[in-house]
Formats: structure tokens, C-alpha cells, sequence
């Protein structure tokens, strides 16, 4: 795996080595740093400007090789566009950009200077947000990748941000970084093949937070059918990898707060059972415990940074192949509510895995809200495409908190409806419900299904088919799988619910 960018804060500086990233608006004027490495270099920065016909746009870099009389490799200009029209996650986005040139040098050592062309300070917040955004933009999945020419591969830049406030900005960093580690965890297990994360590898990652102070624990296939979970269990019976319920809870609240629940999907790969997905694209499918990926890096965000909540991760863990044990269409099996389901299709099999999740969080915990996270249809795409995720919920607070937190993150939602009207969709023959209710409203009606495992608890479904994996590269990602999620709810958390 290639290594992560190691990241610092230091006072401003005239650089001495590696790559310096300097940054411009549409005025084209430079800022303290950057002004007198162009005068070192009889004006290098300023020409090469002129003469790419660089505008200074926001997030557009200029790549310039160091002139005669500086002693650095490279020099990048990162624009900012119309400085004052940047927002939070902007931040993020420049601290990308930023990186982006400093892996393109393949340079060990980096500066980013962050002083603005007006003279105005750039934040704490700011600074750390850029080192968000360069760390995530760091991220890259080549394990698998063997070194070509007999060439190690490239370890990771030791990058140093320059800022006025860079104690503020180190101290914010203690506890950000713990949140950017948390979307890289999740990266690391959608992009996992199949081969390697199973059901049982991936309860082990999750037990691996203990390490973090998270109380975790793993149920089998036996305390599970003591418990009735015969949903999520008939998903497991097709394959040898054994079904697991990970639970993670973080006790950083008071100890009588109510605490919030996140529950994920993870199947771990989806063949769609015996009603057999297409050949082609089915190896995407590795990445079907998105939701499980997510709701396991947020616990290490909320550990991490020690979020004074108490919040309840509950992540199914199953593999859907096809078998001579595998479940039928026709089958109905019994939910731990009680509430029988006729499986129309095996391949809606995320949404049994959820029913006893979240009905197993509600009943056990009592949250405050419960929020649960899937990779469930491929119809989210179809209404929404790759930028937002689907909403779905029981409450409008919760939906309003959520929407705020995506915009303000770049981990954007949308909220779709539900309601009385969809419930014939899913209305069953011979049993109480059936698990899909066919092409029409295909994500609307998989989240009424869910719905009828939550009781009265403030809920939120979100649908990250669109946005977990394969979703469009961005400056903050260009990895196969986004971590989506993690953010987003880290800050719901950090907003709304802490003590």
C-alpha cells in the first residue's frame, strides 16, 4: 500500500526544498512566501503565469520546474478563484488540489503556504481542513500492485502547512485527522477483494477497534437464531463464510445520554443468490458492505477524536452466493419482530440483512435516532446519479440535520419519499410483506420495507449505492471507494448530539 502523506503545521516561511504550493485568486497577485520566490527568481512565477494564460480559477493548478537561484524542485500554484466564495468544504477541496501537485513532483518533502493574496489570515479551521482534504487526496489502494523496474514504491511526502495560527491549526489536527483516518478505513474495506475480507475478516476489523476504547462485540449463527434473526440468517445460507452481527459502542457521554445508533449493510460479495446479477460488473460487487464499511470508520472517527456521545455501531455481516442450501425465491422466513417476508428475488437481500439490524439496535438500545447506511439499489442511481446519496427517513429534524451536514461536508443527500401509498408494493401473497416490490419506486419501496423494523425511533435510510463506490473522482478522492458516510455523520454527531 503506498504510504500516506505525514502532515505538519509550522509558522510561514520561505521554503528551502521539495515541492512549495503557493496560492493565487483571479487577480493573479501572490501572497508573502510566494511573492519572494518569484523575486528570487527574477520573477519566474509571475511570467509562467502570463505565458500559460492561467486565470487563477478555483481549484486550477500550474505546475512550474523551480528556476535558477531557488532551491526547490517544483513550484505549484493552486487558484482560488474568488476567495471570499469559498465555503467549509472548499477548503477541503484546495487542501486536494494541493496534494494532487504534490504527488504529481513524486517529491518527498512539501510546503503548502497559506497566506492569501489580500493579506487576510487563513484559520485554524481552514488549515485544518486543508490537511483533511491533502490526506484524503494521499489515499491510494495498490497493495495488490507490484513494483514495476524493480522500483519500491513511492513513500509517503512529508508535507508541512504553513500558517500563521499553526499551533491552533496542529491542535485541530489531533482530533481531525482521527476523522479523516475513519473515511480511509473505510476505503480500505470496500476496495478489499472478496478473497481477503470475508464475514469473519471484517468482524475482526471491527474488533480491532477495542484498541481505540470501543466496546465491541460478535454475535454467530447461533446466538442469532436464538434470537429469531432469520432474515439476515436465510441471506448467509448460501455461502461456507459464516454470518456475523458486529457491535461497537463508544461510551464517551454521560452515562445516562441516550445514545445514537448507526447500522450498516455488509455483504461482504453479492452474487444476488440464486437469482444470479449479470456477469457483467459483478466483480463491483465486493463493494456491497458499503454501509457496514461506513458505520465502521465513523466509530473510529467518534473514538478517535473522543466525541463525548455515546453511539452504537451495528454493522450485518453476510456473503450472498448461490447454493444447494441457498434460500429460493417463494421462501418466507421470520423476522426477529415477528413480521414474515416472502423473498421475491434473492438478490434484495441487503434489506433482510437490515431488517434484524436495526430491529436488534432498537429493541437492545433505545437510541435517540438510528440511521442506516446500504449500497441497496441500483434505482438510487438511476434518480440521483453518483453525487448525492438517498434519504430516506421518519423525521424531518433528523432529514433537515442531515442535509446540513452533507453540504457542509461535500457528502451530499437528497431526501425521497415514503409513505402510505408505497405500502401495496410491497404487500405479500402469503406472507406479511415480500422484500421488493418490482422496477417501479425500486429504492422508495426497499425503503418502506425497512421502515417496518424501526418502531417509533427518528430513522434515517440512506441509499449510498451511487456514492460508496465507483462514484465520479473528485479532489478529495480518487479512489474507487469514496468512504462516504463517514464524514457526513461524524459531523451530524459533532453538531447536534454531543454532550
Amino acid at each position: 500500500m503506498a504510504e500516506l502523506p505525514s502532515i505538519g503545521f509550522s509558522k510561514p516561511a520561505v521554503p528551502k526544498k521539495g515541492v512549495a504550493v503557493v496560492f493565487t485568486d483571479e487577480s493573479l497577485s501572490l501572497g508573502a512566501a510566494a511573492s519572494e520566490i518569484d523575486a528570487a527568481s527574477d520573477g519566474a512565477i509571475t511570467r509562467a503565469m502570463k505565458v500559460a494564460g492561467y486565470k487563477g480559477a478555483a481549484m486550477a493548478g500550474l505546475d512550474i520546474v523551480a528556476p535558477a537561484g531557488v532551491k526547490l524542485e517544483r513550484i505549484a500554484v493552486v487558484g482560488l478563484g474568488k476567495a471570499g466564495d469559498l465555503s467549509e468544504f472548499d477548503w477541503l477541496r484546495l487542501g486536494g488540489a494541493a496534494m494532487g501537485a504534490i504527488a504529481a513532483a513524486k517529491t518527498t518533502h512539501a510546503s503548502i503556504h497559506l497566506e492569501l493574496p489580500d493579506g487576510k489570515e487563513i484559520t485554524a479551521e481552514q488549515a485544518s481542513d486543508i490537511a483533511i482534504g491533502a490526506k484524503l487526496r494521499g489515499y491510494s489502494f495498490d497493495k495488490y500492485k507490484t513494483a514495476k523496474n524493480g522500483e519500491d514504491k513511492p513513500k509517503g511526502a512529508k508535507v508541512t502547512i504553513c500558517v500563521s495560527d499553526h499551533a491552533g491549526a496542529a491542535k485541530l489536527w489531533e482530533t481531525a485527522e482521527g476523522v479523516a483516518d475513519g473515511a480511509i478505513l473505510a476505503r480500505d474495506l470496500v476496495n478489499e477483494p472478496a478473497n481477503v475480507l470475508g464475514t469473519e475478516e471484517f468482524a475482526k476489523k471491527a474488533k480491532s477497534l477495542e484498541k481505540l476504547g470501543v466496546e465491541v462485540e460478535i454475535l454467530g449463527e447461533k446466538e442469532m437464531s436464538k434470537l429469531g434473526m432469520h432474515a439476515l440468517l436465510g441471506v448467509a445460507r448460501g455461502s461456507v463464510r459464516p454470518p456475523k452481527l458486529a457491535i461497537m459502542q463508544w461510551k464517551g457521554g454521560k452515562s445516562q445520554q441516550q445514545p445514537v445508533a448507526f447500522v450498516g449493510k455488509g455483504v461482504v460479495f453479492d452474487s444476488g443468490g440464486i437469482s444470479i446479477k449479470p456477469g457483467a460488473g459483478m466483480e463491483d460487487m465486493k463493494g456491497d458492505m458499503g454501509g457496514a464499511a461506513a458505520v465502521t470508520g465513523l466509530m473510529h472517527a467518534l473514538a478517535s477524536r473522543k466525541a463525548k456521545v455515546n453511539a452504537i455501531g451495528v454493522i450485518g455481516l453476510v456473503e450472498n452466493m448461490p447454493d444447494a442450501d441457498a434460500q429460493r425465491p417463494g421462501d418466507i422466513v421470520t423476522a426477529m419482530s415477528g413480521t414474515t417476508i416472502e423473498v421475491i428475488n434473492t438478490d434484495a437481500e441487503g434489506r433482510l440483512v437490515l431488517a434484524d439490524a436495526l430491529w436488534y439496535t432498537q429493541d437492545r438500545f433505545k437510541p435517540a435516532f438510528m440511521i442506516n447506511l446500504a449500497t441497496l439499489t441500483g434505482a438510487i442511481i438511476i434518480a440521483l446519479g453518483n453525487h448525492h446519496a438517498g434519504l430516506f427517513s421518519n423525521n424531518d429534524e433528523l432529514s433537515g440535520r442531515l442535509t446540513a451536514a452533507g453540504l457542509a461536508t461535500g457528502e451530499k443527500v437528497w431526501r425521497m419519499p415514503i409513505g402510505p401509498e408505497y405500502e401495496k408494493l410491497i404487500e405479500a401473497k402469503f406472507a406479511d410483506i415480500k422484500n421488493t416490490g418490482g422496477r417501479p419506486a425500486g429504492s422508495i419501496t426497499a425503503a418502506q420495507f425497512l421502515q417496518h423494523f424501526v418502531n417509533d425511533v427518528p430513522w434515517a435510510h440512506l441509499d449510498v449505492a451511487g456514492t460508496a463506490m465507483g462514484s465520479p473522482e473528485t479532489e478529495i478522492s480518487k479512489s474507487w471507494a469514496s468512504g462516504f458516510g463517514v464524514r457526513l455523520l461524524d459531523r451530524l454527531v459533532r453538531d447536534h448530539y454531543e454532550a
